[in-house]
């Protein structure tokens, strides 16, 4: 925590009344998600949970965050492009994963078949954490980076100025203007807007492709609200819509119910409970047309744990950049240690593994699934002769300096909680076909959670939003 919150946090009275404005100021702005008990509809909503006072952010570490996404944009790209390398890499994980299995097989048919595709869109979040060694000097560690339906870009281009105001409320008027401005909306909008200028229709459209449930509709709205302004349609539809009204034409063209799509901007289809017969069916169709694909079946693969884990070897960044030295030095620069549990032999688990567990945590070949301390434990006493071990992913536990904050959530007590943040970084690029047109850091997202939750997102209703106060 910066030095300057220490006496706000022990002022009961004065947080609040910061509580309170920052709860409306919220709503004002436009910071909002659908509730849990009708998610789908939107005459009845909350503001989505965040933090009362902005989080200390070491600028040094915030300032690496960005210089380096430029890289990784370049690094996902180069991946996904690289057939050889994907079928390498994620050999071991096909054999006991059943869904990297199946988007694998559909990338195969469709390489086969000969992209119709031309124009490649990348929206990406590289999300980090402040890993604080013996010493006590904090590193930048990375943790994953989310290639399919990376999410808050548009509620988070409005939490800086809720909290700009809370300052200000708490007669921190010189502070409240060192929050940076920051719009990831904008700049998400603005790679699809691009990709849909160079598909080349002016009357084709910009689908979202989205889930059944959308509590999380207005942080997507920003982004499309956007599009709309620079007079692009925009369509949202689901997997079930695109398998009951999708064609392709003779040139492999998408259409969904009579209309022309350009874009197809995927907010759904990254875990495999979605999917079904028809689901895949529809996956397929989209993958075989020649709209822009966000991200396109060769780049969701490339955001895999497997690959992640493939990209920490010696030697391997070097043949994805090859003549990049600078951009390989400001990317490993960020990795925290990472092994392959099917290198382990089970039998030298219990000398080993089985022993350190606290020092790990483990990920599943897909992000997001996240496994720590005695649960951790275990399932590598479960995994460790089966097969099943290919899938996962050991990382060097990340240690974190707590700080003090309150976590704002709908019917909740106003708490004081010791609170670790994860800042995310959003890289967009566009392709068309061997030139890179566009590559660029898109704005932040930082997200706040209480000590004692291990894993969870903002959408999972673990962490909530939050904004950095760099120091």
């Amino acid at each position: 925590m910066a030095a300057g919150w220490q006496d706000v946090v022990r002022d009961a009275a004065a947080v609040r009344e910061a509580a309170a404005v920052a709860v409306d100021a919220a709503l004002l702005a436009g910071v909002l998600m659908r509730t849990g008990e009708q998610p789908h509809a939107s005459d009845v909503v909350n503001y989505a949970p965040f933090t009362l006072l902005p989080s200390a952010v070491p600028r040094a570490l915030f300032e690496q965050a960005y210089a380096v996404q430029q890289d990784f944009n370049l690094l996902v790209d180069a991946i996904s492009q690289n057939k050889e390398f994907l079928e390498k890499t994620l050999a071991s994980t096909i054999k006991v994963d059943d869904f990297t299995a199946r988007l694998f097989r559909i990338y195969l048919q469709v390489l086969e078949e000969g992209l119709a595709q031309t124009v490649f869109l990348g929206i990406n979040r590289s999300d980090y954490m402040f890993d604080c060694g013996l010493e006590g000097t904090a590193a930048l560690r990375q943790i994953e980076i989310n290639t399919i339906a990376a999410s808050f870009g548009g509620l988070t281009s409005r939490t800086a100025d809720v909290h700009r105001l809370v300052l200000k409320v708490l007669g921190k008027t010189e502070e409240a203007s060192r929050l940076l401005p920051n719009n990831p909306a904008k700049g998400l909008a603005s790679g699809i807007a691009k990709a849909w200028e160079l598909y080349g229709s002016q009357r084709a459209v910009v689908m979202f492709l989205v889930e059944d449930v959308q509590r999380n509709i207005f942080d997507q709205r920003c982004v499309e609200n956007e599009l709309w302004n620079r007079n692009i349609r925009v369509v949202r539809r689901r997997f079930r819509d695109v398998f009951e009204q999708g064609s392709l034409d003779a040139s492999r063209r998408l259409f969904v119910d009579g209309q022309e799509v350009a874009v197809v901007y995927y907010r759904e289809g990254y875990v495999p409970q979605v999917y079904d017969q028809q689901n895949w069916e529809a996956r397929l169709l989209l993958e075989r047309s020649r709209a822009v694909k966000c991200p396109d079946i060769a780049t969701q693969l490339a955001g895999t744990k497997k690959v992640q884990q493939e990209l920490s070897r010696p030697g391997t960044l070097e043949k994805l950049l090859p003549g990049h030295p600078e951009a390989i030095a400001r990317i490993r620069a960020t990795f925290a240690g990472l092994y392959s549990l099917d290198e382990v032999r089970p039998h030298s688990w219990g000398q080993g593994l089985l022993l350190s567990w606290k020092g790990f945590m483990c990920w599943f070949c897909w992000p997001g699934n996240n496994l720590y301390g005695e649960e951790l434990r275990e399932v590598l006493e479960k995994i460790k002769d089966s097969p099943e071990r290919t899938s996962y992913i050991l990382m060097d536990k990340i240690k974190p300096q707590p700080a003090l904050n309150y976590l704002l959530r709908a019917h909740s007590p106003l708490q004081v909680s010791e609170c670790i943040s994860e800042l995310g970084i959003f890289g967009v690029y566009v392709r068309q076909g061997r030139e890179l047109v566009l590559n660029e850091a898109a704005g932040h997202l930082l997200r706040t959670k209480a000590v004692e939750h291990a894993d969870g997102g903002v959408a999972a209703g673990v962490a909530v939003l939050d904004t950095p106060y760099l120091v």
